[in-house]
């Protein structure tokens, strides 16, 4: 699966060669960029069937999918993609920029057929201990709590 990151302004175009990329400012990265707001260790992305699942790894100025701040998220074709300051749109395929409404249209990117993975999933293990709750959601709340 080809995958890139589509500048939407003043950022360098991203191409996700591997399935596992690294983002941030330190040498061992695959993206880096060389801005203070872009930490040592950004986050991470990671191509899977037909999406790209993002992980922040703890950024101080966050990832940010369609605007919301997030901890984690799967992108979609066309989902806008903020790291730090750097902001771009998530493209699939190899459709080159000037022709993205012929791949808007496709629905054939097998984007939508990875995410259905219902009936085929085995059963959990009766001996497994029990899911417990994610304690930290994937996104942050709009607006913090007050305290009392």
């Amino acid at each position: 699966m080809h995958a890139r990151l589509v500048p939407i302004a003043n950022a360098p175009p991203v191409e996700l060669t591997k399935d596992l990329t690294l983002v941030g400012r330190t040498e061992d990265c695959d993206v880096r960029f060389e801005h203070k707001s872009v930490s040592k260790l950004h986050c991470v992305l990671v191509k899977t069937d037909g999406l790209v699942l993002l992980r922040d790894l703890g950024s101080t100025n966050g990832t940010r999918v369609n605007g919301q701040r997030v901890r984690r998220a799967a992108l979609l074709p066309n989902d806008h993609l903020a790291i730090a300051a750097f902001r771009y749109q998530v493209k699939f395929g190899d459709v080159p920029d000037d022709s993205d409404e012929r791949a808007d249209a496709d629905p054939g990117d097998g984007a939508a057929d990875a995410v259905d993975d219902g009936p085929d999933e085995k059963p959990l293990d009766p001996k497994s201990p029990p899911l417990r709750r994610n304690a930290l959601p994937d996104s942050y709340p709009d607006k913090p709590k007050p305290a009392k």
